[in-house]
């Protein structure tokens, strides 16, 4: 494994730093033909199985399935989960030689679907000359990627389009959801006993960003309504965010530190990381 790395670490390297600004394919479809969307959590296609990951169309509030593989699948749970394993895993490398090699992951773009299969492009940010380096991807390694990341995701409408008529379902348990910057698991009766939480219907959130950072959901707030209606499970906060109705924001009421609060979120994708440190 060493070897291997020693012969991939500098063409990486040759590539991310003497490539011309657009390095790789060209974007199938301009920005103009793309959504920015948040990537919510890892489902599976209804009667089948297979592993998928739904991305979050703020406008319409629809929820879109890209199908993805197993090993894609556990690496996005693992990234939403925080877990940190032993040993770097695959996409934990990349993102860490991406770093150490002085670049950044700005955006990820699922730009294309050919022959039924999914084309993606990373787009990534290398300094000193702050030039952008486009390089070819598979669309799950590539959003596997931005979770770790913090990076924007963009998808081309057709892409989008494609996917809207497939149904699908929530993987039980593991179930780890991310929408409006907020990112939750279920309330188990043994975290409710740890965390002190109250007996009544709510998700338990483990991380947040952006306005909901801001506004004071943490982790360990229990979130008990979302738009009148209390999510019994993460999927279900995901569908309730989901309807809520263009151009208003979502009305959130969360339990935390003994007391009931009341916020409203706006739907849009929150700033993605990569582009809050830039900012900074």
């Amino acid at each position: 494994m060493v070897a291997n790395l020693a012969r991939v670490v500098p063409w990486l390297l040759a590539a991310l730093l003497l490539a011309p600004p657009a390095l790789g394919r060209e974007l199938a479809v301009g920005p103009e033909r793309m959504v920015v969307v948040e990537l919510a959590t890892v489902a599976v296609l209804a009667g089948s199985g297979m592993p998928v990951v739904l991305l979050r169309e703020p406008e319409s509030g629809e929820l879109v399935p890209i199908f993805i593989g197993v090993a894609e699948a556990r690496a996005i749970l693992f990234a939403l989960r925080g877990v940190e394993t032993p040993r770097p895993m695959t996409h934990d490398l990349l993102h860490e030689v991406i770093g150490k090699l002085d670049g950044s992951l700005e955006r990820v773009v699922v730009d294309a679907i050919q022959n039924n299969t999914y084309h993606a492009v990373l787009e990534v940010r290398v300094q000193p000359s702050n030039r952008i380096v486009h390089i070819d991807a598979r669309p799950s390694d590539a959003l596997a990627l931005a979770v770790r990341a913090g990076s924007e995701i963009r998808v081309a409408v057709a892409v989008l389009q494609a996917g809207r008529d497939l149904a699908f379902e929530g993987i039980g348990r593991d179930e780890v959801v991310s929408a409006l910057g907020v990112t939750v698991v279920e309330a188990t009766p043994e975290l409710r006993e740890v965390l002190a939480l109250p007996d009544r219907p709510g998700v338990l959130v483990t991380g947040a960003r952006g306005v909901a950072a801001y506004s004071g959901i943490a982790p360990g707030t229990l979130i008990v309504e979302v738009n009148g209606e209390a999510p019994n499970t993460p999927m279900a906060f995901l569908v309730l965010v989901s309807r809520t109705p263009s151009g208003h924001p979502a009305v959130i009421r969360y339990w935390r530190d003994g007391e009931e609060h009341g916020l409203k979120l706006p739907t849009d994708v929150p700033e993605s990381e990569a582009r809050e440190r830039l900012a900074l």
